[in-house]
């Protein structure tokens, strides 16, 4: 017989800790493996930690509740018997196990931050999260405030939830110490007024609910969606840019090759790919859109990692990545777009999936939109949507005249950061994804 440790396992490159959701198998029971035996969340997805081996738990190291760093060690198996576990040994082997994705929702912010490290960040004897440092930062809190603020994680550590209780008390409240450390020496004071922006405005007014209202407490996902699109908008100053573009040549060439397309490549050709490609190829032309900013320093992208909006049954939304878009032709992006959305579809996604998008696309389109003015992706600084393709009148211009014909035409609206994109880049950019649409090659081969 011998006993392992069960490490928490990486999730993803910017991924350093998960909160314990729930113990599927109890101290003493039996374990096959790959059987999931723990249900854990990021910040980023839901997902269970199967076995390693077969075997018994003996000892689970960790409550429900507990944020957990990578590496941490959270169960000890008992392998090679079937008896009832005994007091743990200390032993052993140390596994880390494979993460599974729970069949239940992904719980994401958005876009994982590719510029968050991989650890957690010490300041003196304390530790930080990178979700916490990243909230700090976009709320404007320097380390000395940061290190004031009360933490009720494990070993005193700084929480999400701690810290946005510290925002919303901020400048009610006298600051608190958060360690003995900290109490023993004269307060330590908060970050200068110039770099703590105003507490964005709450409202005021009373909600009244009557009898015939029904209140629908949100979900983990769709609370840190909300939170995503709150930070994106106070910390990104937004601009939209709206093109109409002449979809006549690739309704036409689609519709010519999409039945040899699905029977060739046994996958179905739809219009994302084909948008798809033409942002990744105006981003090589436009790189400064491919872009995040760290203070005041502009982070250029190397790769080009197309993020794609997934609406999901559940009514929420996740942005699976296609990684080095530019580097696949149309059949290669074809199914990656289809995979992804299945398994999207399906809560089978994985932590990776959905991290170090660069630039994001949203199809509005798919329900009927003529145009949106999507939210940017942080820490991304453009997001590009594009709408419904519709027959319209419109002018063709022909070396014998202007005349007036029925076509394709569709809306793309482009959302960017006006921090670091300015009209002429944000409008430049557009301009060139709808021209890579309208002189699409109508006898193009699959």
């Amino acid at each position: 017989m011998a006993q392992i440790e069960l490490l928490l396992p990486k999730m993803g490159e910017s991924v350093a800790e998960a909160t314990i959701i729930k113990w599927v198998k109890n101290e003493g029971e039996a374990v096959k493996a790959d059987e999931p035996i723990i249900e854990i969340a990021t910040d980023k997805v839901d997902s269970e930690v199967p076995a390693p081996e077969d075997g018994i738990l003996i000892k689970c190291l960790v409550k429900e509740g507990d944020v957990v760093q990578v590496g941490q060690p959270i169960a000890i198996i008992q392998t090679g018997a079937a008896e009832s576990a005994a007091a743990p040994v200390p032993a052993a082997a140390t596994v880390a196990a494979p993460v599974a994705v729970e069949e239940k929702m992904p719980d994401i912010p958005l876009i994982p931050s590719p510029a968050a490290p991989a650890a957690a960040i010490v300041s003196g004897d304390r530790f930080y999260s990178p979700l916490v440092k990243n909230m700090a930062k976009a709320e404007g809190i320097g380390q000395a405030e940061l290190d004031t603020v009360l933490g009720t994680g494990q070993g005193g550590r700084v929480t999400k939830d701690d810290l946005k209780k510290h925002i919303a008390n901020r400048g009610n409240d006298p600051v608190t110490a958060a360690t003995p450390k900290a109490v023993a020496a004269s307060p330590a004071p908060s970050a200068p007024a110039a770099d703590v922006p105003k507490e964005a405005p709450k409202s005021k007014a009373a909600i009244s609910i009557n009898g015939n209202d029904e209140i629908v407490q949100m979900d983990r996902m769709r609370k840190l969606i909300a939170d995503h699109m709150v930070m994106s908008k106070h910390v990104s100053p937004h601009v939209t840019s709206y093109v109409e573009a002449d979809m006549t040549n690739v309704v036409m060439w689609r519709e010519k090759v999409k039945k040899s397309f699905e029977t060739k490549e046994k996958t179905k050709l739809t219009f994302t790919p084909i948008f798809i490609e033409a942002v990744a190829k105006a981003i090589k032309d436009f790189p400064g859109v491919n872009a995040s900013v760290d203070g005041d320093r502009i982070i250029l992208r190397g790769d080009i990692n197309i993020g794609m909006a997934t609406a999901l049954p559940s009514g929420n939304l996740i942005v699976p990545v296609i990684k080095n878009a530019d580097q696949l032709n149309l059949v290669g992006i074809a199914k990656k777009v289809n995979d992804l959305a299945e398994r999207a579809r399906a809560n089978k996604l994985s932590p990776d999936d959905i991290q170090g998008g660069t630039y994001t696309l949203t199809n509005v389109g798919s329900f009927g939109n003529v145009m949106g003015t999507p939210i940017i992706n942080q820490p991304q600084v453009a997001i590009l949507a594009v709408g419904a393709i519709r027959k319209k009148p419109a002018v063709i211009e022909t070396p014998a005249g202007d005349f007036i014909g029925i076509r394709h035409m569709m809306f793309l609206s482009h959302s960017y950061d006006h921090r670091v994109v300015d009209g002429a880049l944000g409008g430049m950019f557009v301009r060139r994804v709808a021209d890579y649409l309208e002189n699409w090659d109508v006898n193009r081969d699959i």
